[in-house]
């Protein structure tokens, strides 16, 4: 069963701050009526950035942004290898998305998957006027035709190397590492 050994920090707390800001920035420079826009994170590490985002924003602007979580436990097309009874957990989406300006957020972009599924459940709840992604890290290796309109930061990694991004709010640290699996050496027998 193969491990995984920390290869090298990619972002400290202040550095995940700042980017923050730049992103709020970017936001704010490519959105033409705040008063329709609304941003909705992905469950787990999504939700936080989305989160710190709007408390940007309102900082900057004066304006509070609506802000969803969206679970997408049961709309993963590899539902079946995470567990055999999926619960069906509540939408965190308390205003309505139909004609909105959605920023779909999420903490790394890696295949695309994700993202494909986060589409699904969020147009359960209506139909946007646009939707865009926002993602701290893009990691590339894209299976679909996804890309983020808000990047982070753009880390070019092999399949060996895993991205873990730590907020406080979740894992109690804040950092984003680059780990790589390990195979541990069988046991002679």
């Amino acid at each position: 069963m193969p491990t995984v050994r920390e290869k090298k920090q990619l972002m400290s707390a202040s550095e995940i701050d700042r980017t923050l800001v730049r992103l709020a920035h970017e936001i704010l420079e490519k959105t033409n009526d705040l008063e329709r826009l609304a941003f909705v994170g992905i469950k787990r590490r999504g939700a936080p950035l989305a989160q710190r985002l709007a408390a940007k924003i309102e900082s900057l602007e004066g304006l509070k942004i609506p802000v969803g979580i969206l679970d997408i436990t049961l709309y993963r097309d590899d539902l079946s290898t995470i567990s055999e009874r999926p619960v069906l957990n509540s939408k965190q989406i308390d205003f309505p998305v139909a004609g909105k300006d959605i920023v779909l957020m999420d903490d790394v972009l890696y295949t695309g998957r994700t993202i494909r599924s986060a589409l699904d459940a969020l147009f359960d709840h209506g139909r946007p006027a646009r939707v865009q992604l926002l993602v701290l890290i893009d990691r590339g290796h894209r299976e679909l035709p996804i890309e983020a309109r808000y990047v982070g930061r753009m880390v070019q990694t092999s399949n060996r190397e895993i991205i873990e991004v730590k907020f406080h709010e979740i894992d109690h640290q804040e950092k984003v590492l680059l780990v790589e699996r390990v195979d541990e050496p069988v046991a002679a027998s």
